[in-house]
């Protein structure tokens, strides 16, 4: 059974992608494969698989030598299974930047390509046989892609994304922009969660610098609920650094709706790298980024120390 699971904590792209690949290795290739998750799925991607009833897929803390596994939405050895280099790697579908490291046991198809999101990569190499699948399928795919290119304000955002998030939406008669209004509000919705929670929600670790970070990025409609606990989370990123053996933790809390970030300043090396990035003047504890919506095209390009 061939195990197919995106990045630690899960977003809507990775849980859904891992679904939509395991359906589409079963139902037409034949093969028997299980979607799995690295992590508690966060509150949108909860909503999207209740709204295309899907049961949560098991959770898992790592794999075992010799496990066969796909890999979605991440090629980076620091966001999977600490033992992912024990197992056989099959195939990897992402759309981000390669970072090396994972080591397979044979040639494998590996498909990278520059789009927004993972699910418009699969639907590309489902080809003709798209058309087979049932509609929480496709609804999935959608749901992806409208999560991924932020209801398509993302500047990662491509033409091949648009066309095929619009040709779902189409062929299953959703409205887009009553699905991404419902979608986005779950996603805003993180009154359950503790501030280490929030940090580590959404998170990346890079090295930049000479410096290792936690990048986290929270996308809300609701900026003003985050932002009420900007104290205890300053406060909180101290021990979460410690606890996840970075030198600092960056909260940037994107606007969906206004499109822009605000970048929390908890001390003078977060100053530092504000104005050193983003070019701007910090005089207090946050800053606001206008048009900054996306970490892989826009945050992590930019960040200096």
């Amino acid at each position: 059974m061939i195990q197919v699971f995106g990045h630690l904590a899960p977003d809507t792209d990775a849980t859904g992608s891992a679904i939509v690949w395991s359906w589409y290795l079963n139902e037409i290739k034949g093969t028997p494969a299980t979607p799995k998750l690295l992590g508690e799925p966060n509150t949108e991607a909860t909503f999207v698989l209740a709204q295309w009833g899907f049961d949560k897929p098991e959770i898992i803390a790592d794999v075992t030598a010799g496990d066969d596994v796909v890999i979605v939405d991440t090629n980076n050895p620091a966001e999977l299974p600490p033992s992912i280099n024990d197992a056989n790697i099959m195939e990897i579908i992402d759309h981000h930047m390669l970072v090396g490291g994972l080591k397979t046991k044979a040639p494998i198809n590996i498909t990278v390509r520059p789009v927004a999101c993972t699910a418009t990569i699969i639907a590309s190499l489902m080809g003709d046989d798209l058309a087979r699948a049932p509609r929480e399928i496709k609804g999935m795919m959608l749901s992806c892609i409208i999560s991924d290119t932020l209801e398509f304000r993302s500047p990662t955002t491509t033409d091949v994304d648009r066309a095929c998030a619009e040709s779902l939406a189409s062929d299953l008669g959703i409205d887009i922009a009553a699905l991404a209004a419902d979608m986005f509000a779950a996603k805003s919705d993180v009154s359950a969660f503790s501030d280490a929670e929030l940090l580590r929600m959404d998170s990346k670790k890079f090295e930049f610098g000479g410096k290792g970070f936690r990048i986290s990025v929270l996308e809300t409609t609701s900026p003003a609920i985050v932002l009420d606990r900007k104290a205890s989370l300053m406060d909180t990123m101290g021990s979460v650094a410690s606890e996840d053996s970075v030198d600092q933790v960056l909260l940037f809390v994107v606007d969906i709706l206004n499109e822009e970030a605000t970048l929390l300043i908890p001390n003078d090396l977060v100053k530092t790298i504000a104005e050193k990035s983003f070019g701007v003047t910090v005089s207090g504890d946050t800053v606001v980024l206008p048009g900054v919506v996306s970490r892989k095209k826009q945050i992590i390009p930019s960040l200096k120390v």
